[in-house]
């Protein structure tokens, strides 16, 4: 089978020689451990999400999107010590980071946010002209003449836009107010939050429009992160008002556009919004956070098989020894043998695990996709 039909095959529940071999990737630090313990960094490149060829994963292609601030802010150094940096940066934020353990740009902890573009209708006017979908910087120069013959052949799956490219609702009002702001805002400033989720969908429907006049493409997957480990970080009364008639929108026209399927990646618990994602068109939740008790299984039982669920391999059971990986790994089979599943690590790969472990995951991962775990 192609990539491609074996893709379409997994995500309908019908037969296929193999499950699709997909990562997302994994953290600086840990490939900087990996280096220590023999691998060779010349064979690898570490962008996961097209495939990884010297381990044998699937390809896929993302098609080039810009979908943030254009112009973004100017980014300033605010202060600087030893330990920490304050910065605005291109979202227009304030933030602090921590700068021991950073490896090539990547942090081991999260920034503390001091400040963020928006807080009123006032400063949301003024963003709206950063965010112009007809701007021919989102998408690749010449994209027309060099793409479009490649993909209509295409033997792969296509997806619009790069991981995180393509901001779901949520997630894009909370890069400009803050987890906090958005919180208070969908009680203090209805009128403001309306405006913001439909003037999204309109960007990404605009976005899409052109390439979707010439191709049509796999899936679409809006990056959310709307839950911590106790459930979403808004109600599902918040959900429906805002978001969901938006998304809806959203799906239907992708989905009369070309679209075979719309994905949200969220991590932490969003099944108590779930219901509403799957009513607006939503078919697969991703990546499965096992820490917020997001086990595939129990998620397949719950919503049945028109949820199609990605991930779902512990992180944490991969810094155990081999037998506790292959043990983990064999709660999943009930799925692969069902279908409408594609196993991949809950998120990036951090560094406490070893190369030797992610290694014998590997060789048992790929034994449970071809079904002989």
């Amino acid at each position: 089978m192609t990539n491609l039909e074996r893709f379409l095959s997994v995500m309908d529940y019908r037969p296929a020689d193999r499950v699709p071999n997909w990562e997302a990737g994994v953290w600086p630090q840990t490939i900087q451990r990996w280096e220590g313990e023999g691998l060779d960094r010349s064979l690898f490149h570490f962008n996961w999400f097209p495939g990884e060829g010297a381990l044998g994963m699937d390809e896929r292609e993302f098609i080039p999107f810009h979908g943030d601030l254009i112009p973004s802010f100017e980014q300033q150094t605010i202060s600087e010590d030893a330990q920490t940096i304050t910065f605005r940066d291109g979202k227009g934020r304030v933030r602090t980071a921590l700068k021991p353990g950073t490896v090539s740009g990547g942090r081991m902890s999260m920034d503390t946010y001091i400040s963020f573009a928006v807080s009123s209708m006032d400063d949301w006017r003024p963003i709206k002209k950063r965010l112009d979908a007809r701007d021919a910087r989102r998408l690749e120069p010449n994209w027309r003449a060099i793409r479009v013959e490649g993909w209509k052949r295409r033997a792969h799956p296509l997806i619009f836009g790069p991981n995180c490219s393509t901001m779901g609702f949520y997630w894009f009002a909370r890069e400009l107010m803050g987890t906090e702001g958005l919180s208070y805002a969908w009680y203090d400033q209805p009128e403001l939050m309306a405006d913001m989720m439909a003037f999204h969908a309109d960007f990404l429907i605009e976005s899409m429009r052109p390439v979707l006049a010439q191709t049509t493409v796999e899936y679409i997957c809006l990056a959310e992160d709307l839950a911590m480990r106790s459930g979403p970080l808004l109600s599902p009364d918040s959900y429906r008002a805002f978001i969901y008639p938006s998304l809806k929108r959203l799906v239907e026209f992708a989905k009369g556009h070309g679209v075979r399927y719309v994905v949200v990646d969220t991590d932490g618990n969003p099944e108590a919004v779930v219901p509403l994602m799957m009513d607006a068109g939503v078919d697969a939740l991703w990546p499965c956070e096992r820490a917020a008790d997001q086990d595939p299984v129990r998620l397949r039982n719950k919503f049945g098989r028109s949820l199609r669920l990605w991930g779902g391999v512990d992180k944490r059971e991969l810094t155990r020894d081999a037998a506790a990986i292959d043990s983990h790994l064999r709660t999943l089979v009930p799925l692969i043998e069902e279908g409408g599943f594609i196993p991949t690590i809950d998120h990036t790969a951090p560094p406490d695990i070893s190369w030797a472990n992610f290694q014998r995951y590997w060789e048992s991962k790929r034994k449970l996709l071809e079904g002989r775990l």
